[in-house]
């Protein structure tokens, strides 16, 4: 495998692909378990992975140049697969925008309104990696919430992308 020449590319499949290990540890839960209250960070499962597929299309809208001031809640995502929907069009909409980030652009900075409809900026290169940050910070919780229910999760780590990136090659 060879160094890319800017990582992002490189960054959104990782994390495409620990997504894509989370739901199928998700998936292979009792929906009881995915939707029992623990506490900690977020309350359950459920709540943690709503909260991901919803910030990671809130970026997307916002890098697309769109107001994302509100997320989607459990009410509108339902059960584990609507939540799915959500992330995956979202992880396309990132991959379809990756294209456009020109050294410009990344070096330049970014305006978008929070949550509380607050202004913020900061550099570009870091929101778009911010993205990936909040994702792999949430799947962490998820992994301590799953095994706390007695579950096993499959590993999201990089490490264990890039070790199955060149066993491809």
């Amino acid at each position: 495998m060879s160094v890319p020449l800017d990582d992002l590319e490189s960054l959104y499949a990782f994390n495409s692909w620990a997504n894509a290990r989370v739901l199928e540890t998700l998936r292979a839960l009792p929906e009881a378990d995915y939707e029992k209250e623990q506490g900690g960070g977020w309350p359950s499962l459920r709540a943690t992975f709503v909260h991901i597929a919803g910030a990671t299309d809130a970026w997307a809208e916002r890098f697309s140049g769109q107001d994302a001031t509100r997320l989607a809640t459990m009410d509108e995502l339902p059960d584990l697969e609507a939540a799915a929907r959500l992330l995956l069009a979202a992880e396309e909409k990132h991959r379809r925008q990756l294209a456009t980030y020109t050294p410009a652009r990344l070096a330049g900075p970014f305006t978008w309104k929070n949550r509380k409809g607050e202004e913020k900026t900061a550099p570009f290169w870091v929101v778009v990696r911010h993205v990936v940050n909040h994702q792999t910070y949430h799947r962490g919780q998820i992994s301590a919430m799953a095994r706390r229910l007695g579950h096993a999760p499959k590993p999201t780590d990089m490490v264990v992308w890039g070790v199955e990136q060149l066993a491809r090659r």
